[in-house]
């Protein structure tokens, strides 16, 4: 250990990127406390999506074994038209050979239990909310919501796009409303259409309906439509008002939203931000949704949380100034997340187009170029860079992508 070492580092946020930064962390000798807002870590109510090198980063973490104890392993993710027209289907199954590593769908209650049952000790403090911090040339010193404060040699702000220590480091930030909606939830239902390890991405005028399994008897779905921003549905409402938008849809969706409970239905708007040039201060850096929010289009969110956790610990475990590392990492991870925070807006955009000239664009591009050059770019832009912590022998072949028909 060099002089100078960070021992104890403070961790605001315990969503997905909190808890790994702290495993991460902790697995190379550091102290960690994780602050969260929250009186208790957040429920069940959304499903993840985990490509393969999300999981080779959960392996690294030591923490696949149970997770895929729990998580449908996906073959096939498919993409359609609301009237049932195939538009593309990605043999993310053949990732397994390839990497050593599935891609998993899991509830992100059941992934924060896996993580938090990983922390051996490491203190996790619930209805903590981190409001300002002040540091100086010794450490850093968070303030809370009730008078309260902490001292230690780092911070890492990992409390979301809405985070108040990225807000500290740079003022308000200028998030920006995709232009639609998202309505999530869970349909505790099993089905001939949903065999297990589903993922089904279905594009209609101007709104989208995207499902799968993410336990046995239990299907996370996400309905996304245009509109404006700030809206709140009337209680009891939700179910019904999304049974008349995907009334017609082809498969399941109806049966879907059927079976889910009204109170099981969350609404929230979709929001990003453009990529920025600094991501920390002195002795404070950002991850996950804090540092580079990237919307749900690519299914990278998590997955990139888990990758920022996974380099920052190897960064500040080597020898030389904690500060210095700090920098290291933020400019490796910008370059790495950037163009995804960019791809992910521009798929976005692309799936809210209601005009109907542009839906028939939008459907002639996908059946021409998502099998191969969209499925390609995923793999070699998104994938592949999870070799990095595969184990020896994780692969039986060479990570080279497909190069498709």
């Amino acid at each position: 250990m060099a002089i100078g070492r960070a021992r104890r580092i403070l961790i605001a946020g315990g969503g997905i990127g909190g808890l790994a930064a702290a495993l991460a962390l902790q697995q190379r000798g550091f102290e960690t406390v994780v602050f969260e807002r929250a009186e208790s870590l957040r429920d069940g109510g959304a499903g993840l999506h985990i490509w393969s090198n999300g999981v080779l980063a959960l392996d690294y973490l030591g923490v696949a074994e149970q997770v895929l104890r729990v998580a449908p392993v996906q073959h096939v993710a498919h993409f359609s038209t609301w009237r049932g027209e195939v538009l593309g289907a990605w043999p993310v199954g053949d990732f397994i050979e390839r990497y050593g590593a599935p891609t998993i769908a899991i509830e992100r209650s059941e992934l924060h239990g896996v993580l938090r049952d990983a922390l051996q000790g490491s203190p996790l403090r619930t209805g903590a909310h981190v409001v300002s911090f002040d540091q100086d040339a010794d450490g850093v010193t968070v303030h809370f919501a009730d008078g309260g404060s902490e001292r230690g040699d780092l911070l890492i702000g990992a409390d979301g796009i809405h985070g108040a220590v990225r807000d500290c480091l740079f003022g308000p930030a200028r998030n920006r409303f995709s232009g639609y909606i998202a309505w999530r939830g869970r349909a505790p239902m099993e089905h001939a259409d949903i065999p297990p390890g589903t993922f089904n991405a279905i594009f209609g005028p101007g709104t989208r309906f995207t499902y799968y399994d993410v336990a046995p008897g239990l299907v996370h779905w996400m309905s996304v439509a245009n509109g404006v921003p700030g809206g709140r549905d009337k209680p009891g409402t939700a179910r019904a008002m999304l049974l008349r938008r995907h009334e017609g849809w082809a498969g399941p969706v109806a049966d879907i939203l059927r079976a889910t409970p009204e109170e099981w239905v969350l609404r929230g708007d979709v929001e990003g931000r453009k990529p920025e040039r600094e991501w920390g201060r002195g002795r404070v850096t950002l991850l996950g949704d804090a540092a580079h929010p990237i919307t749900f289009n690519i299914g990278q969110g998590a997955c990139q949380a888990l990758e920022d956790s996974l380099v920052l610990a190897e960064y500040l475990d080597q020898p030389g100034d904690p500060v210095a590392a700090l920098r290291r990492y933020e400019t490796e991870r910008r370059a790495r997340t950037a163009p995804l925070q960019k791809i992910a807006w521009r798929i976005g955009k692309m799936g809210a187009v209601e005009n109907s000239l542009l839906i028939r664009m939008r459907e002639s591009f996908m059946r021409k170029n998502w099998n191969t050059k969209a499925f390609q770019a995923a793999e070699q832009g998104q994938v592949a860079y999870g070799m990095r912590w595969a184990k020896p022998g994780a692969s039986r072949r060479a990570a080279a992508p497909t190069t498709g028909d």
